[in-house]
């Protein structure tokens, strides 16, 4: 991740608004919540709170990372959605962007993560202390020199999805941590969220909500 923070500048795009849930569309280089610092201090929530005052916070992604982003309109529906996130009741969908070509059209990934504590934010495979970690992949369509991806995340972990694809040798393009050379191959981490299923707070009915890929 570089050091200078330069968001892009465009109103908060507002997939679907109720009086209980307020989805997203997060784009790459702006922080979900404020970092340390006043320069850090706009971000997607902040916007969302100018534009929808009493909008709080139910999860998170990367700074680098775009896509869909669920918001509570009350106390009770941010209760009711993170039990949901804890529960693993919900479904998360990603397309990535990946180096090189996969040998299979699918595979599932479970390596428990944990943090490289000396050299944070990174995260490694921690087969002594770290938390299980499982992600689901496959294939959506190979290029000349990388293929593009869907990543399913069983569970959770800080930078989940681009650990285990560095790991399984296919790292996302455009990671400034764990791409090497790939780092320098897109002008963005290749990491999107299309797809998050959540349940109504009001009723619990399951809702999935999508967000176009940009690249």
């Amino acid at each position: 991740m570089s050091d200078a923070y330069d968001p892009p500048t465009n109103p908060p795009v507002i997939l679907h608004r109720d009086d209980h849930l307020l989805i997203a569309d997060k784009p790459a280089g702006l922080l979900s919540v404020p970092g340390k610092g006043a320069h850090l201090a706009d971000c997607l929530l902040s916007r969302l709170e100018a534009a929808c005052p009493g909008v709080l916070l139910v999860h998170r992604l990367d700074r680098d990372t775009s896509g869909v982003m669920v918001f509570a309109m009350s106390r009770l529906a941010q209760r009711h959605l993170g039990l949901q996130f804890e529960r693993r009741h919900t479904a998360k969908t990603y397309v990535a962007r990946v180096a090189g070509h996969p040998d299979a059209e699918a595979g599932y990934i479970d390596l428990p993560l944990g943090a490289d504590w000396p050299n944070r934010p990174r995260q490694m495979v921690d087969f002594e202390h770290g938390r299980a970690a499982q992600t689901a992949w496959r294939v959506l369509a190979r290029e000349e020199n990388a293929t593009r991806v869907e990543l399913t995340p069983r569970t959770g972990r800080s930078h989940q999805l681009r650990v285990h694809m560095a790991e399984i040798g296919h790292p996302i393009l455009g990671d400034p941590i764990y791409a090497g050379c790939a780092s320098q191959a897109a002008p963005r981490l290749m990491l999107h969220a299309a797809c998050l299923m959540v349940r109504n707070p009001d009723g619990g009915a399951p809702t999935t909500f999508e967000a176009r890929c940009p690249f």
